[in-house]
């Protein structure tokens, strides 16, 4: 294990990149560091693979990926005063970026993994995109296009100790929130979490430049991240769920949206993730394709009562692409 590296102001703490690490959420883990309510926390976080991936990476490097490693999470902390049955209260005062970031299809994760292949094209990977940040965009060439990807950095995995002893996976959410994905949890944006043991011990990692709800090919734009975060106790909030008060994500002006239809809500929202990808391939490879659906596309229910068919539409943001583009395309 890493030696924990802190530096201690009044009202504020840091924990550096060197700090302790884990990957499963294990209740008798011991804290790595101590808050207070009301404290303000400078935290350092590593990109998901825990190092694996750098701004040179390349395809071989994907292919050698240790999984056994995905998820590094800075923690736990110790919040004083925190009881079961309370809520600890996460306010999110400033992310700050390394300058670069990642997106990867690995085989057998993500939406479209249990099909392989589909009408009749491979997504099923490896693939790697890299990032690069300037000027608030996250920055890569697609195929023909070329993205600018505004950036609204967010925490993928943030949660409290679990309730039952044991070591469990951080891949999917769990009631003490967990591998949520929300992109909503923003700067400036408030979660809440139930504390089921004695000192909360909340952990945060896999932090995303950005990313579409949905993230759909499994990664968003996966980036290292300093994040400045305020902690409070809720006393006896009674919460068995996380919840958040949002400030909200950008909205673009202008998107292409592709609605998914069927009796299957998972099957509808396959098919409005090919559609986008059908059209997307006529600028890129398909499995670029994919990958750009999980950074930029959101999934939205648009329609549940309507029975048998439920609709979960794709939209895609045509303001990221510098060229323009046109549907239907020319042949």
């Amino acid at each position: 294990m890493r030696n924990v590296s802190i530096t201690l102001r009044r009202h504020k703490f840091m924990l550096n990149i060197h700090a302790i690490t884990h990957n499963k959420w294990d209740n008798q883990l011991p804290p790595i560091a101590t808050a207070n309510s009301g404290e303000e926390i400078e935290v350092e976080t590593k990109e998901a693979s825990d190092g694996q991936i750098t701004p040179t990476s390349n395809i071989e490097q994907l292919r050698r990926l240790d999984f056994d490693r995905i998820h590094p999470l800075t923690g736990p902390i110790e919040v004083q005063g925190a009881e079961p049955g309370d809520a600890l209260e996460v306010e999110f005062l400033e992310f700050e970026d390394m300058g670069w970031g990642w997106t990867a299809v690995l085989p057998g994760f993500g939406l479209l993994a249990d099909e392989g292949y589909t009408s009749p094209v491979d997504l099923a990977g490896p693939a790697l995109k890299l990032w690069n940040v300037k000027e608030g965009t996250a920055r890569a060439k697609f195929g023909e296009l070329s993205v600018r990807l505004p950036i609204s950095p967010f925490p993928g995995v943030i949660g409290t100790a679990l309730p039952s002893k044991g070591r469990f996976s951080t891949i999917p959410p769990r009631e003490n929130g967990g591998n949520m994905d929300i992109k909503h949890l923003n700067t400036g944006s408030k979660l809440y979490l139930p504390v089921f043991v004695r000192g909360a011990m909340f952990s945060i990692g896999d932090t995303h430049l950005a990313q579409g709800d949905g993230e759909v090919c499994g990664t968003a734009v996966e980036a290292p991240m300093r994040i400045k975060l305020r902690v409070n106790v809720v006393k006896r909030a009674g919460i068995r769920e996380p919840l958040f008060v949002t400030s909200g994500v950008r909205e673009f002006s202008k998107y292409l949206a592709f609605p998914g239809m069927d009796s299957n809500m998972w099957v509808a929202t396959k098919k409005a993730v090919k559609s986008t990808i059908a059209f997307l391939s006529g600028y890129m490879e398909p499995v670029e394709a994919y990958m750009l659906a999980s950074t930029a596309v959101d999934l939205k229910v648009s329609e549940v009562v309507d029975q048998p068919t439920w609709i979960v539409t794709a939209y895609l943001p045509t303001e990221i692409f510098e060229e323009k583009l046109e549907f239907p395309r020319p042949s």
